[in-house]
């Protein structure tokens, strides 16, 4: 992690940043690790992208009900580490049985790590309040944002680089270590422990329903939620649509991860810049904006006629959308009273995340038909109807909506 990123965060525990990071390394090398492992053993991309699949949509259904139980729970990071605990065995199942096993025990598998996907992101994200004081919390938001982008930056290069000097199966390996000592780091938070709450909690199923209704219910959180998992289903399609605009550009199919890294970059130089200054503006507002910036920059893709010109695009890419992550962040922690926060977090990750699922696959569809410049294009198009619709889902319906947000962690 950079030291400019550590020595922003003296708001947040060191310990913190530690087991975060760890944590999201940890996923963020799952994808890379998978695939290779998969082709090498199996030969079939289609079974490396089953795979893929499996582990990220399951959390579409997850999500809610993993957030209940951890604002029910008082022993918070035994969850969280719990999470990471099972991504290590998982990833020694997988090593075990990829190409000696039925692939449907693979796939199994592999579903396993990703029933408890949202916990990587939004269970450590809904800590927050809990560890800094109310007056730090954008700036913690920001530095939160940034160890997402630097465990998306490193996660896919150390995978990668381990996979070719020793193997895909060494790089599965390495993500079930790196999960397993982010489950030491994480066990090792002071945390304060939740106090039971007077008289008997709610039934879990009743828990869902109200955090499912306060998200629904609450037009500012309810419109960021809208135009981040929609945002981020339309960066699916550049997941296939990229690898063959950079062999257009002569730079090879695996170039495509060097313009991802630039994204990565963009986005977090940007988050440490502008971060600190987030609360000036309603989250929500910047969450569409940034949203809808991000599909401008992007209609400019197609045009670059070299790898060079596009990296310097992705950059850009980067440098408009680095302060979105923050800002939801900030909208879910603003707008969701304490004992909802973390179904909240973790029902919007988990959206997030099946909607990438789903991007990608619309992408495998489109880009053999209308080819990858084309693609560019209709995702950039998808960004900013997402930044749209988001804004259009803040309008409050009459008897249905609340008549005003929560407002329990305002970092202004």
């Amino acid at each position: 992690m950079p030291a400019t990123l550590l020595s922003t965060g003296r708001s947040i525990p060191i310990g913190y940043l530690v087991a975060a990071t760890l944590a999201r390394i940890a996923d963020e090398m799952v994808a890379v690790a998978i695939v290779l492992l998969m082709i090498d053993r199996t030969g079939s991309p289609a079974l490396a992208g089953a795979a893929v699949t499996a582990y990220t949509l399951p959390s579409i259904l997850s999500g809610p009900v993993l957030g209940a139980w951890l604002d029910r729970a008082r022993r918070r990071t035994l969850i969280l580490a719990g999470n990471e605990i099972l991504l290590a065995a998982v990833a020694t199942g997988l090593v075990l049985t990829t190409g000696h096993a039925p692939i449907a025990l693979t796939l199994a598998i592999t579903a396993l790590a990703g029933l408890t996907l949202p916990m990587t992101s939004g269970g450590f994200t809904s800590l927050l309040p809990s560890l800094v004081p109310a007056g730090r919390v954008t700036r913690a938001n920001a530095v939160d944002a940034a160890v997402f982008n630097t465990a998306s930056i490193t996660g896919p290069a150390v995978a990668a680089a381990v996979a070719t000097a020793f193997g895909s199966a060494a790089a599965v390996g390495l993500v079930g270590i790196t999960a397993a000592v982010g489950a030491v780091a994480t066990l090792s938070l002071r945390v304060p422990d939740r106090q039971p709450a007077d008289g008997d909690p709610p039934p879990l199923l009743t828990a869902v329903r109200t955090g499912l209704r306060h998200l629904l219910r609450t037009p500012p959180l309810r419109g960021a939620t809208v135009a981040s998992a929609l945002g981020l289903g339309s960066v699916g399609m550049l997941t296939v649509a990229l690898p063959l605009r950079t062999e257009q550009l002569g730079a090879g199919r695996e170039a495509n991860g060097w313009v991802w890294a630039a994204i990565d970059v963009g986005c977090l130089v940007s988050v440490l810049v502008v971060g600190r200054h987030l609360n000036r503006w309603p989250p929500e507002r910047i969450v569409f904006c940034t949203v809808g910036l991000y599909g401008l920059v992007m209609l400019s893709w197609p045009a670059a006629t070299s790898l060079t010109g596009l990296l310097g695009l992705g950059f850009l890419a980067g440098i408009v959308n680095g302060p979105t992550l923050a800002a939801l962040f900030a909208a879910r922690q603003r707008y969701s009273p304490a004992a909802l926060l973390g179904q909240v977090s973790t029902t919007g990750a988990s959206l997030k995340t099946g909607m990438f699922a789903l991007g990608a696959a619309l992408g495998g569809v489109l880009t053999p038909k209308l080819g990858a410049g084309a693609v560019l294009l209709v995702m950039a198009c998808a960004e900013i109807a997402s930044a749209a619709l988001g804004w259009l889902a803040t309008i409050r319906f009459a008897g249905r909506d609340a008549t005003r947000p929560a407002d329990s962690h305002d970092a202004r």
